[in-house]
């Protein structure tokens, strides 16, 4: 395995975004938790734009060069990662910043990035599509392209340190349960908890819409692209995955739940009407994890990262109106 990066950066980048994140509550789970399992939601959702994104945004920005910082940055996104780099140029004084999502991105998201001054391009019908157009388009205007999840350990280390704030509030904390898009947060949570118990079960979750993960750690293969099949509600969570976390989870990755759209959908209902909290579809993973495979996950005090919380209100309707349970 490569290092790429370790504890040591993450610490590093706790210290540099430090003064621009909030560290998020650690909550109980009021119907996950029973008397030998206790279930804590590691509430992402309501960091500054609403997504960890901002932590791997704002460690990477601040390392750049006088250079890089005056030809501005840009990226690709489904709209999390897009929101961030938009805050992050926002708050570190860069005045060009571009962001590329594709066709269907949740307004909530696009009126985020405009909000911090960013300008928010749709191309592409997905986000392999956008990817594609995207980086050309600004490798073409000559910006600094800010890698979401593929080749840059900066990110990496930033998202990592939502790991060594859950082994803060949680010293007992024995399982850490991560949604799996393009592999970034699961990495670096690893990567830090680790460092802290290295017996800490890291436990990974993907759609069964768009495994990506699941087959390129089991064909030995970096799928940096990655079909969807059929509809989802993930869509902050599709699509290919990174170098960086390919090589460096078999070691670190405890197991991969994959669960279905459905369960998905419950769950996502569950955390809005039961838990009363804000979260994204892609961040219920997680808790159709747990109701779906409790024995796989584990653990007797499980930390349950939700990554984000910008909410689709067109799906928020129409699950909420749905007779799914």
């Amino acid at each position: 395995m490569k290092k790429w990066f370790d504890a040591e950066d993450v610490l590093a980048a706790r210290e540099r975004i430090a003064g621009h994140i909030r560290q998020t509550p650690l909550e109980e789970s009021i119907y996950l938790s029973d008397d030998d399992h206790k279930y804590f939601f590691k509430l992402e959702s309501q960091q500054l734009g609403k997504s960890f994104k901002i932590r791997g945004a704002l460690n990477t920005i601040s390392q750049l060069s006088e250079f890089e910082m005056q030809n501005g940055v840009g990226t690709v996104s489904t709209g999390n990662h897009g929101v961030a780099v938009a805050m992050a140029a926002h708050a570190l004084g860069i005045r060009d910043c571009a962001v590329v999502v594709p066709m269907g991105t949740p307004q909530a998201k696009t009126d985020r990035i405009r909000y911090y001054g960013a300008r928010s391009m749709n191309l592409g019908a997905d986000y392999d599509e956008a990817l594609t157009l995207g980086i050309n388009y600004i490798d073409c205007a000559g910006m600094f392209y800010l890698d979401p999840f593929e080749h840059d350990p900066r990110v990496y280390a930033g998202q990592g340190t939502i790991g060594l704030e859950v082994m803060e509030q949680l010293p007992e904390c024995d399982t850490i349960v991560v949604p799996i898009g393009g592999g970034g947060l699961v990495t670096g949570i690893a990567v830090a908890a680790k460092s802290v118990n290295p017996d800490v079960r890291i436990v990974g979750v993907q759609t069964a819409a768009c495994p990506a993960m699941v087959a390129s750690l089991r064909d030995h293969t970096c799928y940096s692209r990655y079909p969807t099949k059929g509809e989802t509600v993930c869509e902050a969570v599709v699509g290919g995955v990174g170098e960086i976390a390919v090589d460096m989870l078999p070691d670190l990755i405890d197991d991969i739940i994959v669960v279905s759209e459905e369960s998905i959908r419950s769950a996502f209902k569950f955390m809005i009407e039961r838990e009363q909290l804000s979260v994204e579809a892609g961040s219920a993973m997680v808790v159709a994890a747990v109701r779906d495979f409790p024995e796989q996950v584990g653990g007797s005090n499980v930390a349950l990262v939700i990554s984000g919380g910008n909410l689709d209100r067109n799906l928020l309707c129409d699950i909420l109106t749905s007779d799914e349970e």
